[in-house]
C-alpha cells in the first residue's frame, strides 16, 4: 500500500483461486473491489505511513481488517525477491493462516493527540539544533559565556549586546539568534495546548496517574499516555522492567515501529529521575554524617548492614 497505488491480491479459501488488482489508493475502490470477491472477506495490509484510515473505513463497513506490524511478518528464508505484488499474496497467506501479528489501531482523537506531540518534540529538537548553531557560531569566534546557565533571561541579555565588525558574521549572528527565538515562541505554544489536554481531555486520568511517578511531569506524562495508547498490553515481567521509573520496557523498543515515538520521553523521565534519585542520596550521605561518633564506630566496625547494628 502505497500513497499513489495499491496493489491487493486476495486468496479463495475454498477453491484457493487467487485475486489480484491494482487499485488507486482510494477507500470507495478498494470496498468496491472488496465486495465483488466471492464470500466473506477478512483484509491486512501493512503498518507504515498511509497511517490507518483505511482500515477504520473497513471496519466501519462490518469486515474484518488487521494491520500487520512490519517487523512481526514471517518471511522464507531464502526469499530475497520483494515486489508489491508478492507481498500482497504474502499477506493474504499470513491472513489465511491466521499467523499476522496486529498492531493497535488507535482512535481518530488519540491520532490527534499524537500528531499534537510529536509535533512539540519536533519543535524541541529544532530548539536544540537552533540553540547549538548559534553557540558554535559564537565559540568560532571566540565568544563563550561565563555568567553562569546558559539560556537564562541573564543569558539571553547578554546574547543581544553581541556585536561583530563583520557586517556577513553580524548578519549571520542575527539569524541564528532569530531561529532560536522563533523555536522558542513556537514550543511554548505547543506546551501550552499539551498543558490544556492534559488536564481535561480522555487521557487526563492516565497523565495524572504518570505524574505521580518520580521523573515525569504533565508534558511527559501526557506523552507517554497518548503514545502507549493501550497499558493493558504490557504484561508479565516484560511490563514495568524498562528502568529507573518502572515504565514498560515496549516503549523503546526499536524493533517495533509502533513504539519508537515514545521513546524520547521514556528517556527524558528517566533522566529526570536519576537527577532527583542523585540529588536524594546527596542529602543522606550529609545526614549520616551528622551521626554522633560512636554510632558512627561501631557502623565502621560491624558493616552497615550486619545483623548485629542498631542505629
Amino acid at each position: 500500500m502505497h500513497a499513489r497505488s495499491i496493489v491487493a491480491a486476495a486468496i479463495d479459501g475454498v477453491s484457493g483461486e487467487v485475486f489480484k488488482a491494482r487499485l488507486a489508493p482510494s477507500y470507495v475502490e478498494v470496498l468496491d473491489w472488496i465486495g465483488r470477491l466471492p464470500g466473506p472477506c477478512a483484509v491486512a495490509y501493512e503498518s507504515g505511513p498511509t497511517g490507518f484510515g483505511l482500515a477504520r473505513t473497513l471496519r466501519a463497513a462490518g469486515l474484518r481488517c488487521e494491520v500487520a506490524a512490519s517487523s512481526k511478518l514471517q518471511r522464507p528464508a531464502g526469499d530475497r525477491v520483494k515486489t508489491d505484488a508478492r507481498d500482497a499474496r504474502q499477506l493474504a497467506r499470513l491472513l489465511r493462516l491466521d499467523e499476522i501479528v496486529s498492531v493497535r489501531i488507535p482512535s481518530p482523537a488519540e491520532e490527534a493527540a499524537r500528531d499534537l506531540v510529536r509535533a512539540r518534540e519536533a519543535s524541541r529538537a529544532d530548539l536544540m539544533r537552533a540553540r547549538h548553531r548559534l553557540s558554535k557560531l559564537l565559540l568560532r569566534h571566540g565568544i563563550v559565556y561565563s555568567g553562569g546557565k546558559a539560556w537564562t533571561e541573564l543569558h539571553d541579555r547578554w546574547l543581544r549586546q553581541q556585536r561583530f565588525d563583520s557586517m556577513p558574521t553580524q548578519a549571520a549572528f542575527d539569524d541564528a539568534y532569530e531561529t532560536v527565538v522563533l523555536a522558542t515562541a513556537r514550543r511554548a505554544r505547543l506546551d501550552e495546548k499539551i498543558t490544556v489536554l492534559a488536564e481535561d481531555s480522555e487521557f487526563t486520568a492516565v497523565t495524572r496517574r504518570l505524574a505521580c511517578l518520580r521523573g515525569i511531569a504533565a508534558l511527559t506524562g501526557f506523552a507517554l499516555a497518548v503514545e502507549i495508547g493501550d497499558w493493558h498490553r504490557f504484561t508479565g515481567l516484560r511490563a514495568g522492567a524498562g528502568g529507573p521509573c518502572r515504565l514498560p520496557a515496549a516503549a523503546c523498543d526499536r524493533r517495533d515501529p509502533a513504539h519508537v515515538p515514545a521513546a524520547p520521553h521514556r528517556r527524558e523521565a528517566d533522566h529526570r529521575h536519576r537527577a532527583h534519585r542523585t540529588r536524594f542520596r546527596l542529602r543522606c550521605v550529609r545526614v549520616d554524617d551528622r551521626r554522633p561518633a560512636g554510632p558512627r564506630r561501631v557502623a565502621a566496625h560491624w558493616g552497615e548492614n550486619g545483623d548485629l547494628v542498631g542505629l
